[in-house]
């Protein structure tokens, strides 16, 4: 073993999951003298030219002293890791420090030499780029700030390894070597690299478990009836297009088939590759399941077992082990207790889930971490029509259960390039990791709408889910992911609205809304509820009820050609007598009349669903020519078929007006959010900014301890440095210092207490404005001390006077969760009851900044509401956008509060402000890429 004076503390917090460029999973780790075995048995694995390539020279084995070189480090200056699977190596790397003589050295020296080894099986799979985001994350920690590696030329993979890492980096060429210097510090580049990576990785992991070219259901009861033995039979009937296994070692021993379908009593058996396990076995039986699964090469697993997190300490423990034994077989995880997943393309028409029927093949992704909500999500589309044609039905479903592993991030990584999803539709009960969830969930709303219903917004999380605390409320998560793109919703039937709108119709180019119809009464509540959504709607123009399907056709093809309407809502009540035949007449004349003008949303109200509804979902194939029997049915047709722009142009119908107008409301605002996000703003610099002496200065104050809020004083000299002046106020602890603070500030001043029972609370009367003179000076502090109590208790202050404006709140916060977090209100107890706050992600642009100021509901006081004068907001907007950046740039300052921010027509005064320092704290987004820990 490695004594004390050999190494360091072991490291544990280097360890970490990958996924691989092909999905699989790997997991990295230091490597320790316990490792020389298997050193020594993944060297023997190396072929021949890949040893060359290492040491430039044939070297079949090693030698001793080179397995105890490359297992003793000291974590420091020598440090080495492996990729594993199963527990053995399929990689490693090491670094060695070096001085600037090329020598072995200590810090504070601060270059090493790396190089890499990669088992020729594993060639491919993007093990060493995982490992050199690690293996530079660990040199960064330990003070290196540059690799250098020599390379064979005729070593083009390695080359590529480096020169793609997106690192600043120069290449020379000397004795027949290519070497290569990487500065390790981050840019732009390399995070681009590292996350474009990371996403064809994960969205690589979802794929293999989503269209598996077999399946093996572990589990599958003798009898009828069982989870295993339904979710078997739902692959059969949905007509899965692979290789498909029962397994249950109950099985008797002569045992051939099962329903039909081949049966072993162990996946061992299965005499073919097995892409992915449906497991529906006791949970005290899994671990035995998962190492066969993960010995025999499957490539994923769905736990619809239950039976872990969701009952208890004990359960949550064992669901640790799942995914900890799951990962070191390469496998990720949809589970435990999950309802399963459905892929509904005709290449796969998988059902590996406890839904009894296969939803109709559509463009809508579904990720539900509840399986009841799933089962209300996959119900409610079908019977609101969105599967009829393959336009509006599901194109993918998956119920996280108590999501141990793969989470909605990786779903949306897979649904952000995937070509048969136009929508996705998620409900959420837990947000693993805010911060990325809100960078995936931006890049993906910028290519397709995603809809979003969070549950146990109220409550904590369900106990299934370990999740990292955020400290912020609903409401600021709800802002911060409608800042990425996100359509935030309450309820499922507003997920389902929403998601058929966007599914079936164009964006609106804005909020002007024309509304027709046979029911007057059904217009004038349509008009209300655009109003009360933000819209502005037209008129509503009454066809009365003897409208025939042509007096609708003629209106809403005006409607649509009118410049000055973005959207139609046409609303419809049945006539006296209608049958079935009238429905469909209506609905061809609108899908008609919505043909000719493609780039604008129609939605229907219609108070009877039934008949026309089902028409209006219905697509070309009502109309005479698409009778025609010659034409192969749809179940024959191949799958790059291209639908019409008839076939497309389905219309959403609503069984009232306020639902239609609420998924409309959302698609306008999405619309605009696309629009902004087209041209986005940018973090202006601004030239008085002293980030190094507000650097300096920070690290001076550290040092104090780990964590402080600042004095007054310190607060003002490090604001000062980001040009954010706070107004002067002098302490004032008898009537005679405040009287000379006055004289030192010169008058009018305002004497204030500061305790904090009375801190920015005007309204209880702690406050006292304009005093002219020392005489009404001293009157004041009289009065105070006489209400509010002895001047130790007050704490009171003089400061002078500011310009009259409205006082305004501007707080930033470095959530643990979320990230840093800029907010901005009213200052005051009716703000603060009516929660009337605006929220930003930091860095904050110029363009948030603007839209943060408009966004609260009291945005009118600033801008000459009831004949007020308008106030400077644009200072404001500069004042938040030098919060932003100190915060930005100094992730140790963990808290700004300035409050309060007077704002007049000219200019701004900050009369109160304090700083919270702590050390900075992980920021795991800017790290190297790694699973979610268990």
């Amino acid at each position: 073993m490695q004594t004390a004076s050999d190494r360091h503390e072991y490291p544990a917090h280097w360890e970490a999951d990958v996924v691989l460029r092909d999905g699989g999973t790997a997991r990295i780790r230091p490597i320790t003298v316990d490792d020389a075995e298997r050193l020594v048995s993944f060297y023997e694995q190396v072929s021949a030219e890949s040893k060359y390539y290492r040491f430039f020279a044939p070297y079949p084995r090693l030698s001793a002293r080179d397995v105890h070189r490359f297992t003793h480090h000291d974590f420091v200056d020598r440090v080495g890791l492996a990729a594993t699977i199963g527990g053995e190596f399929i990689a490693t790397v090491r670094y060695d420090r070096i001085g600037t003589d090329g020598m072995p050295a200590s810090s504070p020296a601060d270059e090493a030499e790396v190089a890499f080894l990669v088992q020729d099986a594993h060639q491919g799979r993007g093990v060493a780029s995982a490992l050199l985001e690690h293996i530079a994350a660990v040199a960064r920690e330990r003070g290196i700030r540059r690799f250098a590696a020599e390379v064979l030329p005729a070593n083009a993979k390695m080359i590529k390894v480096f020169t793609d890492a997106g690192y600043r980096q120069k290449r020379s060429f000397e004795d027949g070597v290519v070497r290569l210097e990487l500065d390790l510090k981050p840019t732009d580049r390399s995070l681009a690299v590292q996350q474009a990576r990371e996403q064809r990785a994960e969205a690589r992991s979802v794929q293999r478990l989503l269209a598996p070219g077999s399946v093996a259901v572990i589990g599958a009861g003798r009898t009828a009836g069982g989870v295993g033995r339904s979710v078997l039979g739902n692959l059969r009937d949905g007509g899965y297009t692979g290789r498909l296994y029962a397994v249950n070692k109950a099985f008797e021993e002569d045992r051939k088939e099962l329903d039909g379908v081949p049966a072993h009593r162990s996946v061992r058996e299965v005499p073919e590759p097995v892409d992915l396990a449906v497991v529906a076995v006791p949970a005290e039986r899994v671990p035995e399941v998962v190492a066969e699964c993960g010995e025999h090469g499957v490539q994923g697993l769905v736990v619809i077992s239950a039976g872990y997190a969701e009952i208890g300490p004990e359960g949550r423990e064992r669901q640790r082990e799942l995914v900890r034994q799951a990962r070191s077989y390469g496998m990720r995880i949809i589970g435990p207790n999950a309802f399963g997943i459905i892929n509904t393309s005709p290449d796969v028409r998988l059902n590996a889930s406890l839904a009894p029927d296969m939803p109709r093949t559509g463009r809508i992704g579904l990720f539900a971490q509840s399986g009841a909500i799933g089962i209300a999500l996959l119900s409610r589309l079908h019977r609101r029509g969105g599967g009829v044609t393959g336009v509006t039905g599901v194109s993918t479903f998956v119920s996280s259960g108590n999501r141990a592993d793969v989470s909605g991030n990786d779903v949306l990584q897979y649904w952000y390039e995937d070509p048969d999803t136009d929508v996705a539709l998620m409900y959420l009960e837990t947000i693993g990791s805010p911060r990325k969830f809100n960078r995936l969930a931006r890049r993906t709303a910028a290519a397709k709408p995603l809809v979003v219903v969070q549950g146990a917004r109220h409550g904590g999380a369900p106990q299934g889910h370990a999740v990292r605390a955020t400290r912020l409320p609903h409401a600021t998560v709800s802002a911060l992911l409608r800042q990425a793109g996100v359509i935030r919703v309450d309820t499922i039937t507003e997920l389902v609205d929403t998601g058929l709108l966007l599914a079936r119709q164009p964006l609106p180019a804005g909020p002007r809304v024309a509304i027709l119809g046979n029911s007057e009464s059904l217009g004038l509540l349509t008009y209300d509820a655009c109003l009360t959504e933000g819209l502005r709607p037209l008129p509503p123009l009454d066809l009365t009820t003897a409208a025939s399907a042509e007096d609708f056709h003629r209106a809403l093809t005006t409607a649509l050609a009118d410049d000055a309407c973005d959207a139609v809502v046409v609303t419809a009540i049945p006539t006296v007598g209608e049958t079935s035949a009238g429905d469909a007449a209506l609905a061809r004349a609108l899908r008609s009349a919505a043909a000719a003008a493609p780039a604008k949303p129609v939605l229907v109200v219609h108070v009877e669903l039934g008949g026309l509804a089902e028409a209006l979902s219905a697509a070309a194939g009502t109309s005479p020519q698409a009778q025609r029997t010659d034409l192969p049915r749809p179940a024959e047709r191949p799958p790059t078929t291209v639908q019409t722009p008839a076939d497309a142009r389905l219309i959403p119908a609503y069984p009232a007006s306020e639902r239609a107008v609420r998924a409309l409301a959302e698609a306008v605002r999405y619309g605009q959010w696309r629009r902004d996000a087209a041209e986005p703003g940018k973090v202006p610099e601004y030239d008085d900014i002293d980030e190094k002496g507000a650097a300096s200065l920070i690290g001076r104050l550290l040092a104090r301890g780990q964590g402080l809020t600042l004095g007054a004083d310190e607060t003002c000299d490090l604001l000062a440095r980001y040009g954010i002046h706070v107004r002067r106020a002098l302490p004032a602890p008898t009537p005679d210092d405040a009287a000379r603070a006055a004289r030192v500030i010169g008058y009018p001043v305002a004497l204030k207490a500061t305790a904090p029972h009375l801190r920015h609370r005007a309204d209880l009367g702690g406050v006292r404005l304009d005093l002219a003179d020392e005489e009404q000076l001293r009157r004041a502090y009289a009065e105070l001390t006489e209400l509010f109590g002895k001047p130790e208790e007050l704490r009171p202050v003089v400061q002078g006077m500011a310009p009259r404006g409205v006082d305004t709140l501007v707080r930033a916060v470095i959530d643990p969760a979320a990230g840093a977090v800029l907010s901005f209100g009213l200052a005051g107890a009716a703000s603060q009851l009516l929660d009337d706050m605006a929220h930003r992600l930091i860095p904050v642009t110029d363009r948030d900044a603007v839209s943060l100021v408009r966004s609260i509901r009291t945005a009118p006081l600033l801008f000459g509401w009831r004949g007020s004068a308008p106030v400077d907001t644009p200072a404001l907007e500069e004042l938040m956008l030098r919060v932003s950046r100190l915060v930005d740039d100094h992730p140790e300052v963990v808290a700004v509060t300035l409050e309060p921010v007077v704002v007049a027509p000219r200019g701004l005064s900050v009369l109160g402000a304090s700083v919270r320092l702590a050390p900075p704290p992980a920021r795991g987004d800017l790290g190297p890429r790694t699973l979610p820990p268990y």
